[in-house]
């Protein structure tokens, strides 16, 4: 040898002799150096006469030695294709250059003695006395199939070597030769025990012949097999006994090394009694006792590896017993490391489902199968992915026979809550918020009867897929009960209805999109053509968004000289009257007689001092199902929006009729008067005129800008091949949200939502402020024209006084007419004669003059407070995020005659008295638009 690779030889093969040799406590330092040098010496002379095997060096030749043995060994060829293929991976390794002699000592280990047995005769033989010549045997032995002449190099070796060199190493400190007769009796009083020998050094001894040290291997690793089928069934035995605790108590008695395989072959037997225990309980919910029908048949396999392996450890004692001690447990075929290496794949299947089992008792349902799921999708051993999806095709059909009759028959059958749709009690649903006390009908059944509980989808699912899943069985719910169309379910579910399981994907998605299609399909048609949604969408919109203008403005023509009363004085069946005839009167009449019969008059709750202007209103009825769509906060949205439209008709019709009036008598009446009140008719028309261009371009903006362009965008949704029901709700919702928010009803004038929380910063508040101004200007300028038809009165009786008294031959008028016409007070003077009659006109006169002066400051005053009002409305409107807003801004100031101010925000928050100022933002030619 080399001088490197004789030092590495003599380095391991010193620090092996130290390990297996070790000091006694009553020998000196010079007998433990000789008792290793020998045993170094003797291991030297083993390598170095060691020989070649007479075989041919020839890789595939051994190759073909292990293959053939293990197909005659193995009934099944299992075993030979694994070598195969790990002997190609042999090849294809670089680093393994001896491949023959490495495959060559494999091919003779394999039929070498059990190591066991060959431990317990060394043990034996020292005990016992034996020389030399007994240890020689037991090497050659273990060398036969080799032929090899190592033996000859150890004739003349002392018997504590051999035992040295054994696999497990001395039991016990062999003495040398001049103190062995003293260790010779300690063992020598042992008794003998064939069921504790469980093999020998010499193959041709008896069992009998050879003694057994009880206090190293009692109970034998036959007694210990004998007992082992029932320790794995969770048995106990007279050997291996079960506590009350549930542990497993073993002998004191055994060696380390046996003591460690019995710990592997306990996890098996304490993991089958807990698991046996769990699936015998009764309670539980329907994807929890899958669990356990699952966990118990994995509980059966695992005893039919059971019975097989007892099968094998009887056929191993038999032989044992048939053969007299001539072989060991090893030629037997049946040891306690086999029966490790047989139960580790099911010892790992028991431990799965002991962490199965301990993770699942806060779970149910879908979250129980998302949990062995995750098993399978999360974990990077195939054994326990393919282990977890056997489970989850038991355990999921309960899963799906829920899933099978959700989407095919619309019923819930969820008697422990584990499905991912949960249905509502109706009682709490009432009871939950004041918005739900208020809902009712159809609303409450599509709304609020079911709800999708995302904690419980499994894993298995995606949110998409069950979301999905939760729409097809809410419809056909829905169609069964609020469209009344039970038949066509049932003859659907009769049709369509297959069977679902774990693993087929493709089918499950196709039958879910199946079903999905054809559900949401007739209930539509449903809704379109049973229960005419789209004609009764088209009719809220005409009537209650005055979308039919021959019908409102003949009913607020019909409707003016009753709502011009006090409200407490109006009768219910005077304005169905007045109805009734504007239906009539205009193309309402080609409607449905259905849409028709849902219209009606009605007055609000009425106030002190109102009239019938602010208690009417027009109610447009919705029932079941059309309720899911069009809900009661929906119809008090249309509410909301028809009274703020008819405010402001009521308002241009008013404004219309004043400017009518004045339009025709400044031909007539007013041009009479024009010297004196003809300045103030000229202010006042063009106030007017302002007020009416303000109150058409805000009319033009919501019936065209807002609303015409909702109604556009919710026809768009609606008519899309795959809407769904859902969708429908929201695009009305959508449209609803559009109209009340861009309609300015609804938010801040103050761009994003309301910091000051008060209603004077909302537009409807500005627009109702506004409104009333116009109308009371109108009434204002009402008074105006009383005043100039009573100045035109009174100067036409004058005239026609004057005309009588000239045709009588008298002076038209005289000192006393043209005293009483400049006295301050005319009333305290007398009439004197036919005086009378001037003297009355004169009495007019001074009281129109007491008249005109505060109309003419109100009308200023109503004049400047409009055009303040509007500044700021037009100032909120420039700063708004929506165009169409700021659009509208700039159609009402198009020639910048209004100046916008914009309001300062109150750095305590609150927006009202003094700490509301203005600042106006005035830049020449510079339009709210354009900021």
């Amino acid at each position: 040898m080399s001088g490197p690779q004789s030092r590495r030889i003599d380095d391991a093969l010193s620090s092996l002799v130290d390990a297996f040799i070790p000091g006694a406590p009553h020998e000196d330092d010079q007998e433990v150096d000789a008792r290793r040098d020998d045993a170094l010496d003797l291991a030297k002379s083993i390598l170095d006469s060691s020989n070649a095997p007479p075989v041919i060096d020839d890789v595939n030749h051994a190759s073909d030695l292990i293959k053939r043995k293990l197909i005659r060994v193995n009934s099944s060829p299992d075993k030979a294709l694994r070598y195969s293929n790990l002997y190609s991976r042999l090849l294809t390794q670089p680093v393994l250059s001896q491949r023959w002699a490495t495959l060559y000592l494999l091919y003779q280990l394999a039929d070498s003695p059990d190591p066991s047995s060959v431990d317990a005769a060394s043990l034996s033989s020292y005990a016992a006395g034996e020389h030399l010549s007994k240890a020689q045997t037991a090497a050659a032995d273990r060398r036969s199939h080799g032929k090899t002449n190592a033996s000859a190099a150890r004739d003349d070796t002392d018997p504590m070597l051999s035992g040295a060199f054994s696999q497990q190493g001395l039991h016990r400190l062999p003495a040398r030769h001049d103190t062995q007769d003293s260790h010779q009796g300690l063992y020598a009083d042992q008794d003998q025990s064939a069921d504790g020998a469980e093999g020998v050094p010499n193959a041709s001894a008896p069992m009998s012949s050879i003694p057994e040290n009880k206090p190293a291997s009692h109970p034998s690793e036959a007694m210990l097999l004998r007992d082992l089928p029932f320790t794995l069934q969770g048995l106990s035995s007279t050997i291996l006994a079960f506590q009350p605790t549930g542990s497993l108590k073993l002998p004191d008695t055994l060696p380390s090394p046996i003591i460690s395989l019995l710990h592997a072959l306990a996890e098996p037997s304490l993991l089958y009694r807990g698991l046996s225990a769990f699936v015998q309980t009764s309670d539980g919910d329907l994807v929890e006792q899958s669990l356990k029908a699952a966990i118990g048949d994995e509980l059966r396999s695992y005893l039919g590896l059971v019975a097989t392996l007892e099968g094998e450890i009887r056929r191993a004692l038999a032989m044992l017993q048939d053969e007299s001690g001539h072989i060991g447990l090893g030629k037997a075929g049946v040891t306690l490391k086999r029966c490790v290496i047989w139960t580790r794949e099911a010892t790992m299947g028991l431990r799965l489902l002991s962490m199965m089992v301990e993770e699942s008792k806060s779970k149910k349902g879908g979250q129980l199968i998302s949990l062995i799921h995750s098993f399978s999708s999360s974990h990077g051993d195939p054994f326990v992915g393919a282990f977890a999806e056997r489970l989850l095709s038991h355990v999921t059909r309960p899963f799906y026979d829920m899933l099978r009759q959700w989407i095919y028959d619309g019923e819930l059958q969820d008697p422990h809550h584990e499905f991912f749709v949960s249905e509502q009690d109706p009682t709490a649903v009432m009871e939950n918020s004041a918005e739900d006390r208020i809902r009712g009908g159809a609303t409450s059944v599509w709304e609020d009867k079911y709800n999708l509980a995302e904690d419980m989808v499994p894993s298995i699912i995606t949110t998409d897929f069950a979301k999905k899943v939760f729409l097809i069985g809410k419809s056909l719910n829905f169609i069964r009960y609020g469209c009344g169309d039970s038949a066509w379910v049932e003859a659907y579910s009769k049709d369509a209805s297959k069977e679902l399981r774990y693993g087929d994907t493709d089918m499950l998605e196709a039958s879910i999109d199946e079903a999905y299609k054809t559900t949401m399909a007739r209930l539509m048609h449903l809704m379109s053509s049973k229960f005419h949604l789209f004609e009764h969408l088209t009719a809220l919109k005409k009537y209650l968004l005055l979308g039919q203008g021959d019908f409102i403005a003949l009913l607020m023509e019909s409707l003016s000289s009753n709502l011009d009363r006090p409200a407490n004085t109006l009768y219910r069946h005077s304005l169905t009257a007045q109805l009734e005839h504007a239906i009539r009167g205009s193309n309402a009449q080609y409607d449905a007689a259905d849409v028709l019969r849902r219209l009606d008059a009605r007055m609000l709750m009425q106030g002190h001092g109102e009239i019938g202007w602010d208690v009417f209103t027009l109610e447009y009825k919705i029932d079941a199902p059309i309720d899911v769509i069009v809900t009661p906060e929906g119809s008090r949205q249309y509410l909301k929006v028809f009274n703020f439209l008819w405010r402001i008709k009521r308002v241009e019709f008013a404004l219309g009729s004043t400017w009518r009036r004045s339009m025709t008598g400044a031909r007539g009446v007013l041009a009479a008067v024009g010297d004196r009140v003809g300045k103030d008719w000229k202010h006042a028309r063009c106030a007017i005129a302002e007020m009416i261009h303000f109150v058409c371009q805000l009319q033009y903006y919501i019936l065209f800008e807002v609303i015409e362009s909702s109604w556009d965008a919710l026809q768009l949704a609606i008519s899309k091949p795959e809407a769904t029901l859902d969708d429908l709700i929201t695009a009305h919702a959508t449209y609803l949200q559009a109209i009340t928010h861009k309609g300015l009803l609804g938010g801040s004038a103050r761009g994003g939502g309301s910091a000051t929380g008060n209603k004077e910063d909302s537009f409807l508040a500005q627009l109702h402020g506004i409104l009333k101004v116009m109308l009371a200007y109108k009434d204002a300028v009402d008074g105006l024209y009383s005043f100039s038809v009573a100045e035109f009165t009174r100067r036409q009786d004058f005239s026609a006084r004057i005309e009588r008294r000239t045709a009588e031959g008298k002076w038209g008028l005289t000192e006393a007419d043209e005293e009483d016409l400049r006295s301050p007070s005319p009333a305290t003077r007398k009439p004197h004669g036919d005086d009378s009659t001037i003297h009355a006109a004169a009495s007019a006169a001074h009281a129109n003059e007491d008249t005109l002066p505060p109309l003419r400051v109100r009308l200023q005053t109503l004049s400047s407070e409009f055009r303040q009002k509007v500044n700021t409305l037009l100032g909120d409107l420039a700063y708004q995020p929506d165009v169409d807003m700021r659009f509208l801004g700039v159609v009402m100031n198009f020639n910048d005659v209004y100046e916008p101010v914009r309001r300062r925000r109150a750095k305590d928050g609150r927006g009202t008295g003094k700490d509301r100022e203005t600042e106006r933002e005035r830049d020449g030619k510079k339009t709210p638009g354009g900021t």
